[in-house]
């Protein structure tokens, strides 16, 4: 017998969350595997339809978990889809104006490129990590990361992947690595940053 109800909650970072049927409280679970089309992945107050199954401990979770009344994918407004490309792209403009005018080392820039692709995919995998059961990458990693000038990588994946983004006390941190490293590029362009940055390089 199917069933309908909607997501009453949904832990994206781990793949599972709790489904309450129409008319009803009781809450029931449900796993990321269970549902049998992913084409996208489910959010908060998703209208689905489900059979119920008891596991080995008697407990209820669904199967067969079908979208019937979906939210768009994005769960955000297609001006923040849009605006979020259009703001990193900038970003990268920026730094690379800066450098073809010598006000930034070429080796500042490819850091900013390969820590923010190191980035993504360290998102992207701890998020299979999450869903699989297996072992997670450090959240000090993930900060280490966007401190060192990844966070645009890591911006990215927050929405595009919807991972760590609704964790508050890691979206503190990881802004904060991100203002930090912000305002150490803005110092490194500054006439005394920069006379300190060159001497470094020309030291290596």
């Amino acid at each position: 017998m199917r069933y309908q109800g909607r997501i009453a909650t949904w832990k994206d970072d781990q793949g599972y969350g709790f489904i309450v049927q129409n008319n009803g409280s009781e809450q029931i679970f449900v796993h990321i595997k269970s549902f049998s089309k992913r084409g996208r992945r489910p959010v908060g107050n998703d209208i689905v339809s489900y059979e119920v199954t008891t596991d080995a401990k008697g407990r209820k979770r669904a199967e067969n978990v079908a979208f019937s009344g979906a939210r768009p994918y994005w769960a955000g407004s297609t001006r923040t889809g849009i605006a979020l490309p259009v703001l990193l792209a900038l970003f990268f403009i920026f730094l690379t104006a800066t450098t073809l005018v010598g006000r930034l080392p070429a080796l500042v820039y490819f850091l900013y490129l390969l820590s923010s692709l190191a980035a993504y995919l360290a998102y992207f995998l701890d998020k299979s990590a999450a869903q699989a059961g297996r072992w997670r990458t450090p959240e000090s990693t993930l900060h280490l990361l966007s401190l060192v000038g990844g966070w645009p990588g890591a911006l990215y994946a927050q929405k595009t992947l919807r991972h760590k983004s609704r964790k508050q006390s890691f979206q503190i941190v990881f802004w904060a690595t991100a203002i930090l490293n912000c305002g150490a590029l803005g110092w490194w362009l500054t006439p005394s940053g920069a006379a300190l940055l060159h001497s470094i390089l020309a030291a290596m």
